[in-house]
């Protein structure tokens, strides 16, 4: 008799952390094991990055008690992060000019991410990047 094990759907992953300037150095450090755990640490350096930037923007921008983040993968090399917050408003890169020391974060999302976006939702709003190890973006 030969059993295969039945599909569950994605990997995904997923926490809540108190919104508080530690949330994103703990964020970043699940993402890069959840990716390696799963073979991806290829992607770890721009997922580091990202969740990086969008918890910080959740935890310094808006006056939520807690940000949660997820991690799913979406495809042999693509994953999807995603990070809430209960602010009700949209995100949008700003233009800092060079002398700013502050106004790059959605710059780089944009940069390291094969696509990004925020939306809202029930309770607050979703801002989400995807990446892809496949090069293309």
């Amino acid at each position: 008799m030969t059993t295969t094990a039945a599909s569950v759907g994605p990997q995904r992953y997923q926490e809540r952390y108190a919104a508080k300037l530690e949330a994103a150095k703990q964020a970043r450090r699940d993402i890069a094991l959840a990716l390696t755990g799963w073979g991806l640490p290829h992607l770890v350096e721009a997922a580091e990055q990202i969740v990086t930037e969008l918890v910080a923007n959740a935890v310094e921008h808006t006056d939520a008690a807690t940000v949660g983040t997820s991690l799913t993968r979406t495809g042999q090399e693509a994953v999807r992060i995603v990070v809430t917050d209960t602010f009700r408003t949209r995100l949008a890169p700003a233009a800092p000019s060079s002398d700013d020391e502050n106004g790059r974060g959605l710059l780089l999302v944009d940069a390291l991410a094969h696509d990004w976006g925020s939306e809202l939702v029930h309770g607050g709003k979703r801002v989400w990047a995807e990446l892809r190890g496949d090069g293309v973006r």
